[in-house]
């Protein structure tokens, strides 16, 4: 690695500790136990971070949606869409495409993290990434509007009450932890939870960014945007050597020749810094 790459390397690492701590900054949270409901919570981050993180000063765009979507309780209402979120969310996607993911997601730098764990690496099936689309269809749009209880109220913000594993480790932990009486109340729903959130760590041992990969829907909103953002990566082809540097680099596994600028890429530029002839712009 060049010392150029190094730094590169540094100054990204660098901005995902920023929007971590930015994101986060609640420092009284985490002495209390107690979750900021100040003026902040009313805006949102543009990557997954829980509402109920203790030092949380944003809301979470998904959790956003489910909540807004929420409200519909079984009906096609218009004025339950969060039109504010979605937009913002569009408007990024359409500057950057999905390198929020690559830049500033906490959970994407903790997988990062874990994977420089020595061991021996896999690719998995190509087929995992579309359960991200389903993930984004199903339980942030579909079940937080149809899935209701006895009383004919909706079942919440499913995503983020069965799957997200942002949630359990930035807010059910600590707060387990920082409060008491939650103990008690920990049933089988949080051991699932937490037991989803232990798989993907150990997962992101032997496969890079499994969680960004297959499952997490704010990558599968961000990722048909690659191919119009206003940002782009592009490559050379005719000037490309195939020593396949660029790809080994990619925290999303891609094969990145073949695949850069699909949905999958982060824009992290590790590949652009690691091309020996500098083939990709």
């Amino acid at each position: 690695m060049t010392n150029k790459t190094e730094k590169n390397l540094k100054i990204r690492r660098w901005v995902q500790i920023g929007s971590t701590v930015v994101g986060n900054g609640y420092i009284k949270g985490f002495k209390t136990g107690d979750i900021y409901q100040g003026p902040l919570k009313k805006g949102c981050v543009p990557f997954l971070n829980c509402y109920s993180c203790p030092g949380a000063l944003f809301s979470c765009p998904i959790g956003a949606i489910q909540n807004a979507v929420s409200e519909a309780n079984g009906k096609f209402d218009i004025n339950a869409i969060p039109f504010l979120v979605i937009g913002f969310l569009m408007l990024i996607g359409s500057l950057i495409g999905r390198a929020i993911c690559g830049w500033s997601c906490p959970f994407g730098f903790l997988q990062d993290l874990i994977n420089k764990i020595p061991s021996k690496k896999f690719k998995g099936y190509n087929w995992l990434k579309y359960i991200k689309y389903v993930v984004l269809v199903l339980f942030v749009f579909i079940l937080p509007v149809f899935w209701l209880d006895d009383f004919g109220y909706s079942a919440g913000p499913t995503f983020c009450k069965y799957i997200c594993p942002t949630g359990t480790f930035e807010g059910g932990i600590p707060l387990v932890s920082l409060q008491a009486g939650l103990r008690s109340m920990c049933g089988n729903l949080f051991i699932w939870k937490t037991s989803l959130l232990v798989l993907l760590l150990l997962l992101a041992v032997f496969f890079k960014r499994p969680f960004c990969r297959w499952i997490c829907p704010l990558g599968a909103f961000y990722a048909p945007f690659n191919k119009i953002s206003l940002k782009q990566i592009k490559i050379k082809k005719e000037a490309c050597v195939k020593c396949g540097k660029c790809s080994k680099a990619c925290p999303m596994d891609l094969n990145v020749p073949e695949e850069i600028n699909t949905g999958d890429c982060i824009r992290c530029f590790d590949c652009k810094k690691e091309c020996p002839v500098k083939a990709i712009d």
